[in-house]
């Protein structure tokens, strides 16, 4: 069966071009203003939504993503506010909404709990950057029983033998990381990210994203050249921070004008 975000990207691809997949934090800059900024990248052409779950310990975020998520954890914000915020903004718009969170407060939370709720509220899956295929196994069982997507990351540095586990496991997308570090925005996207999708596609990826360090409209256009979708975080974080609401949405659309042609 394929899923939602399984069905976007494929009707892309039929279109001939690739997806752009926009990245926010849960609660920032308030919960109310995290809804509303969830609907303006839908309504200004982001065909797939990653909402970021706060997190004390966040390993693979860059400056902007951290400065943002400490403020909605400074705000008290809770992972109940999450299934908020998920339930508010399916209500208005069809664009799949994935989850990115850290492992562990899936596992405070208690695993099968956070995937019924995240079913409920009507999250798409999961994207789980430090949690390996290897070590997923109650996860995989979780998300099986509630219809949800569950994505995990392939680096430069992973080996055939786990780029074969991280696709085997996957459903929805494989999340390939462009370059090695944390997020955030990069004057040039690394060329590691190129051979990475050639890599996964040898092994018999389907449906590959491109993330950390996309910013540009013509990054976007590059890399849906070769992958199935562009990943933009830090800098949408940035413009919803810097400038407000109706700049986050133009520099949306903005971004969204590198899928046009992409394959062509």
């Amino acid at each position: 069966m394929t899923s939602r975000v399984e069905a976007v990207i494929d009707a892309a691809k039929s279109a001939g071009r690739g997806v752009f997949v926009g990245y926010l934090p849960a609660g920032f800059p308030s919960i109310d203003e995290s809804v509303d900024a969830l609907l303006a990248l839908a309504r200004n052409g982001a065909d797939v939504i990653e909402l970021g779950v706060p997190y004390s310990d966040p390993v693979m975020d860059g400056v902007v993503i951290q400065r943002a998520t400490n403020r909605a954890l400074e705000k008290g914000f809770k992972l109940s506010a999450l299934f908020e915020i998920l339930r508010r903004a399916t209500a208005e718009i069809d664009v799949p909404i994935l989850v990115m969170t850290y492992w562990n407060p899936v596992v405070q939370y208690g695993i099968e709990r956070f995937a019924s709720d995240l079913a409920a509220s009507g999250g798409s899956g999961l994207i789980t950057p430090d949690l390996i295929p290897d070590e997923a196994e109650e996860w995989i069982a979780a998300s099986d029983r509630h219809g949800l997507d569950r994505i995990f990351l392939a680096a430069p540095s992973s080996t055939d033998e786990r780029l074969r586990s991280v696709i085997e496991s996957s459903r929805g997308f494989v999340y390939a990381v462009s370059t090695m570090g944390i997020t955030g925005a990069r004057a040039d996207v690394d060329s590691a990210a190129r051979a990475l999708v050639a890599r996964l596609h040898s092994q018999g990826a389907s449906r590959v994203c491109v993330g950390v360090g996309i910013s540009t409209a013509d990054q976007v256009h590059d890399v849906t050249g070769y992958a199935d979708g562009a990943i933009v975080g830090s800098h949408l974080v940035a413009t919803l921070d810097e400038h407000g609401l109706d700049a986050l949405g133009e520099q949306t659309s903005i971004l969204a004008t590198g899928l046009l042609n992409a394959r062509k």
